[in-house]
């Protein structure tokens, strides 16, 4: 029997791994990490239902469950990386820094303080001693997130959920009686529910309105509300106007370049354009786990794995590959294995 810390979030996911862990014996105590509680007009933050789900849980289970406050961490560590990013015209991942700096940190060393012989939480994906595995649900797969934990962690870390399918794991909450089986899963910012980021940005940024031009001709197109909202590559929520006098060919525009210090937005209908496709990526801040040159890469959650050549700093591809926006992740495989991976130049 070994003596398990587990991350609950409310969610059932976490739920169900709780769940596991007593039905096979363990020494279980539920934790709610309290990470942001703030309200965002117009958005009550739902940290008090998703603790109170939390909780339920727990007294179902027969577990004991205790709430650890990391909301001054997780401000400093993620919140302040993440709208730093924003304004050199980045776009972050705040889950990933998340997990690199709270759940897997501050989390894991306070439960290791404690006694614990593991950590878990709910996410979908399995260890083999220090090694991070793919999940068994490839749909679900959470690895993308996850690379940049330690191998101390991993080695440290159970993840119960791993080695089922979603639909596996809502069916066995629901046999099991836990009222949050069917519980709807937050598709927001992260840490604040179902507020999205434009409107969590706005609340933190000094937005300006500028102009979107054709790339190719210099044409104001139309306004927008802020550059920093905008990704390349990016089609839809552009509310271009046209230009006056010209035919409107049905054809979309994309977002192939931004200029923050004139606060201008570039747009193009050519899909070909080099701002949008590479056959190589740059990436910083590399973690791997060991050396590889002929890996597997995945560029965005839930994206398909694609063969490349890694020479330490940069990512080689046979074809070329939707260019992801700077900021974002670029994750490293050896089939199942995730090696590691880096932040997009």
């Amino acid at each position: 029997m070994a003596k398990v810390f587990v991350g609950m979030s409310g969610g059932v996911d976490s739920s169900v791994a709780a769940l596991l862990l007593k039905e096979h014996g363990h020494d279980v105590t539920g934790v709610y990490m309290k990470n942001w509680s703030k309200d965002l007009p117009g958005m009550k933050c739902p940290w008090a239902e998703d603790l109170a789900d939390a909780k339920r849980v727990a007294v179902k289970l027969g577990i004991d469950f205790e709430v650890w406050d990391f909301e001054k961490e997780y401000h400093d560590k993620v919140v302040e990386y993440m709208l730093d990013e924003f304004k050199k015209g980045n776009t972050p991942n705040p889950d990933v820094m998340c997990n690199q700096e709270i759940k897997f940190k501050l989390f894991f060393e306070k439960a290791m303080e404690r006694g614990a012989d593991y950590i878990a939480t709910g996410h979908y994906a399995r260890t083999s001693g220090s090694e991070l595995l793919r999940a068994k649900d490839e749909n679900k797969d959470q690895t993308y997130f996850l690379y940049r934990i330690s191998d101390t962690a991993i080695s440290h870390t159970l993840f119960p959920v791993g080695e089922m399918l979603k639909p596996e794991v809502k069916k066995l909450a629901k046999e099991k009686g836990l009222h949050n089986a069917y519980k709807k899963e937050s598709m927001g910012v992260c840490f604040v529910g179902e507020v999205g980021m434009k409107d969590f940005l706005k609340e933190y940024i000094d937005i300006k309105p500028g102009e979107i031009r054709e790339v190719e001709s210099e044409k104001v197109l139309g306004y927008h509300e802020g550059a920093v909202f905008y990704t390349i590559g990016q089609r839809h929520g552009l509310y271009l106007s046209g230009v006056a006098g010209e035919a409107n060919d049905g054809l979309p525009y994309y977002v192939v370049s931004k200029d923050l210090n004139k606060n201008i937005v570039y747009v193009s209908k050519n899909l070909n354009d080099s701002h949008i496709w590479t056959k190589e990526l740059k990436i910083k801040d590399v973690i791997l786990r060991k050396e590889a040159k002929n890996v597997l890469v995945r560029l965005r959650h839930r994206a398909p794995l694609i063969p490349a050549t890694f020479d330490g700093e940069t990512l080689f591809f046979e074809n070329e590959v939707k260019r992801p926006a700077a900021g974002q992740s670029a994750v490293i495989y050896d089939g199942d294995i995730c090696l590691g991976g880096g932040i997009i130049i």
